[in-house]
């Protein structure tokens, strides 16, 4: 009987040791909030090839909508997308010319050509209404969406992937979902796009260890950072401009669990959050590597919390960015 209150004793002070260890190692490897840009990030070209300067956030909206596409090696899959959305912009424009618009794509470092792509609507519709935002060294998906955030005019700003996954018609539905919340005073509301309800069909289609590691990914976004949405991850998102400015003055992580902490950071300044289903298909050429992506979120899950925790992470007043 002591013998085994001693391997108990003992397995309790490695756990302690453990997490000791992981809270310090957390706090040791956390990463500032970082705001500022290559000088050449600064400028966008117009149709005739000249750079102007990019406006703030901070600046008062001048156009209704913003549309950021986040783009890492994406010439083949964006203009599917892209053209999905100017058409869907242009004839809202015409039934409503009130309703005033600007699309910003964000190349995130890419190898191809996403940059010269983009460029290609912006000779077409003019720099008034598509921006390319081509950064320096790739961030990832979470400091592209921040970087082309930072650059918005709307009034309202939407997140969307530019594999075009969720089609685009669907922002009706995001913003009914906004429009919902009621965001006055402060005007601060975030509308997440969902694939809930499409799980069930995605569990009989995945393999079961792809099953257990999206099951997984879930508990851990549940237990460790959010509570009361049932899909973090949905790349389509719109924010008021107050609630962007919040949620991305604070943001730290610029991979893939970014999401994740965004609405942590949302929910931890009580900005309501409304979830609305979305059509969705899964677009072949995905960046995501199942295991290793998975494995990697799971860490920054875990790491966000503790960071906040330890306050090695703080939540940040809105600042400008450099």
């Amino acid at each position: 009987m002591d013998f085994l209150c001693e391997i108990v004793q003992a397995l309790v002070a490695l756990a302690a040791l453990g997490l000791i260890v992981v809270l310090v190692v957390a706090h040791v490897t956390a990463g500032m909030v970082n705001l500022t840009r290559h000088e050449k990030e600064k400028y966008f070209l117009t149709a005739s090839g000249k750079k102007e300067l990019f406006p703030s956030l901070h600046d008062p909206h001048s156009r209704v909508l913003s549309v950021v596409i986040p783009a890492y090696n994406e010439e083949l899959r964006m203009p599917v997308m892209l053209e999905e959305a100017m058409e869907y912009l242009e004839n809202r424009q015409k039934q409503n010319p009130s309703f005033t618009y600007e699309v910003i794509v964000v190349d995130d470092g890419s190898k191809d050509k996403t940059t010269e792509v983009a460029l290609g609507y912006t000779k077409k519709y003019g720099a008034d209404k598509v921006r390319v935002l081509t950064l320096v060294k790739n961030r990832g998906k979470g400091g592209a969406v921040r970087m082309g955030t930072l650059s918005s005019r709307g009034k309202v700003i939407l997140m969307a992937d530019a594999d075009g996954a969720t089609k685009f018609a669907d922002i009706d539905k995001v913003e009914a979902g906004l429009n919902d919340l009621n965001p006055k005073p402060e005007n601060m509301a975030i509308s997440c796009g969902s694939r809930a309800h499409l799980e069930k069909e995605s569990v009989a289609q995945r393999s079961v260890f792809r099953t257990f590691l999206m099951f997984g990914f879930h508990f851990l976004v549940w237990f460790f950072c959010v509570r009361g949405i049932k899909d973090t991850q949905c790349g389509f998102k719109l924010f008021t401009r107050e609630a962007a400015l919040k949620t991305f003055s604070s943001l730290h992580v610029e991979r893939w669990a970014f999401d994740v902490e965004l609405l942590y950071i949302a929910q931890c300044f009580k900005i309501p959050i409304a979830e609305v289903a979305v059509n969705w298909t899964e677009i072949e050429g995905s960046k995501l590597v199942p295991f290793w992506s998975w494995l990697q979120m799971g860490r920054d899950l875990i790491f966000i919390r503790l960071r906040y925790i330890t306050g090695a992470w703080k939540l940040e007043s809105s600042h400008k960015t450099d």
